[in-house]
């Protein structure tokens, strides 16, 4: 960053001269430093995917799930820093239930995204606050057919065919955009998540490493580790 950066760096809420509000910039460097995650987007239904790093062998390995519910029909990863997203996850699925009470039925994925986006963009323009150190990757079932989408700390969304978030991303997007095709299989894809997440890393990846939660139009679940197990096995 220039020293005409540095001097508008400790506040949020104005701008540099340049146009930039700096603290945005380094809230995506804190999801640029977070572990990828990965989400497919396939004719029946979305995969979404993420990596995860053990800091000892004497970690509880199934005791934090980076991949949550929403609602049944509504799923999310992240990256960047877990306990901005533990936040996140709370006020989506209140968000989702205070809809559900009002109207009566589920909430759509395409009425949630601008409810949890417009959150994020408050904590760009409010003093004392400081943005969510987190992307979001956001799948969900809607009219028949799935929707992807990515929630920046700046409180931009967006929908995607396929994409990759945190370490790495633009490696991931690189992969993705050599292997996606229209017509996958939601089984194609969850195999193609694990290999993009595999992509350019040194050293083993095992099914301990590895979180996925498949929407469809069943509704969303979070495999279980003998699951992705019995995908890894199938992965060359």
């Amino acid at each position: 960053l220039t020293m005409e950066s540095e001097r508008y760096s400790f506040s949020l809420t104005t701008f540099s001269p340049s146009g930039k509000l700096v603290q945005l910039e380094y809230a995506l460097a804190a999801v640029s430093a977070g572990a990828p995650s990965v989400g497919i987007m396939t004719k029946n239904g979305v995969v979404i995917a993420t990596k995860i790093k053990h800091k000892s062998s004497l970690y509880e390995e199934h005791s934090v799930h980076r991949v949550q519910m929403v609602n049944d029909h509504i799923g999310m990863v992240y990256s960047g820093m877990g306990p901005d997203y533990r936040v996140l996850v709370k006020q989506a699925r209140k968000i989702a239930q205070t809809y559900y009470l009002t109207y009566k039925e589920p909430i759509p994925i395409s009425q949630l995204m601008p409810r949890l986006a417009t959150l994020m963009q408050e904590y760009t323009q409010s003093g004392g606050v400081r943005p969510f150190g987190v992307s979001l990757l956001v799948c969900g079932w809607e009219k028949g057919r799935p929707y992807l989408y990515q929630a920046d700390p700046s409180g931009a969304f967006f929908a995607w065919k396929a994409t990759s978030i945190g370490k790495n991303a633009a490696g991931g997007k690189f992969f993705l955009e050599k292997r996606y095709k229209e017509d996958l299989e939601l089984d194609d894809a969850v195999h193609t998540a694990i290999l993009t997440l595999k992509d350019g890393l040194v050293g083993k990846i095992t099914a301990e490493h590895i979180q996925v939660g498949i929407c469809k139009e069943s509704g969303f679940q979070r495999l279980s580790f003998e699951e992705i197990q019995d995908y890894m096995a199938n992965i060359p």
